[in-house]
């Protein structure tokens, strides 16, 4: 399957990792500065590589090479201008999270997908996670019983270095701040294990140590499901010094479940009212990363290649990638309006966040 990777920054080498992991055949890279391109294919000594063009302009690529797959991993406002002329050539996604920066833009993902038959993938790669895949287990064998609460806690650092990498970073237009950038795969998994619809959302944001960005550095939300249930969130970049945490609860009448480590992949509590000998394996688990962002990108890929083999739904679909957003761009809205925010939303983009802080 021919494979090309648009956009090539700090996320790009897990693309680039998880397309050789699965054999697909790597037919371009795509950058407006060619020594990223360079960089990339220098980390998996691809340079030399014979058929892997370079490009600077990704509609260039797409009508002289005809990829069946495209991973795009530019700055996020990028994303869906990029991932509609891709689906409108045909081309199967995988979109890097945010999937866009607007509901007006994902939703136009997700009709264009639909109506070109083509397979779109929001990048949620911890949803691949062991000690995830054995929660979800858990929820849908309904082992909690009634949902009583949940909670997700994305508790990390990001420096002054981090933010000179690139410019883009924390701004409204490309980016926006630690909830959208760093917190969103947390907010997807709390939505994902809460039941996904949700009633209402009120959230608030402050920038206390980044002054020097436009977007927040701190979110707070509570959050009502239609099932009952009550969800809390809590996103940062302030920890001092280093990355502390990314935790996800959830609490039932049946059953407690406590994923930890630095990227939800580690089983801290696990008890339930019908244990069985099989239970035993997940107390403790512990699943080696060798940073934030996991190992999920290879299963996501893999997943998505054989979804576009066998004309199916990715695990992953263009829906979650939405339904991730709008929780962010929901607790944004209740920050400007300082009203909760009523489901769905129906328009609402991080631009409209411009001179909040």
């Amino acid at each position: 399957m021919k494979y090309s990777l648009i956009g090539c920054g700090r996320i790009a080498v897990n693309h680039m990792k998880a397309a050789i992991n699965n054999e697909l055949e790597i037919v371009a890279v795509c950058d407006v500065l060619p020594e990223k391109m360079d960089e990339i294919l220098g980390k998996y000594d691809l340079q030399d590589r014979v058929g892997i063009k370079k490009y600077k302009d990704y509609k260039e690529l797409i009508q002289k090479e005809k990829p069946e797959l495209i991973s795009i991993a530019t700055e996020s406002g990028n994303h869906a201008e990029i991932a509609l002329y891709c689906i409108e050539n045909g081309v199967n996604l995988i979109i890097e999270k945010p999937m866009a920066m607007s509901i007006e833009d994902a939703n136009k993902i997700i009709d264009a997908a639909e109506k070109n038959n083509v397979k779109v993938s929001a990048c949620h790669q911890n949803r691949f996670n062991v000690a995830i895949q054995e929660l979800r287990k858990a929820v849908e064998a309904k082992r909690f019983g009634k949902l009583s609460h949940g909670s997700i806690h994305v508790r990390w650092n990001r420096d002054h270095g981090y933010y000179d990498q690139a410019t883009w970073r924390g701004t409204w237009a490309q980016d926006g701040g630690a909830l959208m950038n760093q917190c969103i795969h947390g907010i997807d998994l709390l939505r994902w294990m809460m039941g996904d619809e949700i009633e209402e959302i009120y959230g608030a944001t402050r920038q206390q140590f980044h002054n020097y960005l436009e977007a927040e550095d701190v979110g707070m939300a509570v959050i009502k499901f239609k099932n009952g249930a009550i969800g809390t969130i809590e996103g940062t970049t302030n920890v001092y010094p280093k990355n502390l945490e990314e935790t996800l609860y959830i609490f039932g009448e049946k059953g407690t479940v406590k994923i930890g480590g630095t990227s939800t992949n580690n089983i801290d509590v696990w008890d339930f009212a019908d244990e069985s000998e099989a239970d035993s394996k997940n107390k403790g688990l512990q699943e080696e990363t060798s940073n934030v962002y996991g190992n999920g990108h290879t299963s996501l890929f893999a997943d998505v290649i054989d979804a576009i083999k066998n004309d199916r739904k990715p695990y992953v679909d263009a829906v979650a990638g939405r339904n991730a957003l709008e929780v962010v761009l929901s607790i944004y809205k209740s920050q400007k309006t300082g009203q909760a925010v009523k489901y769905p939303l129906t328009d609402f983009a991080s631009i409209d966040m411009k001179g909040e802080f």
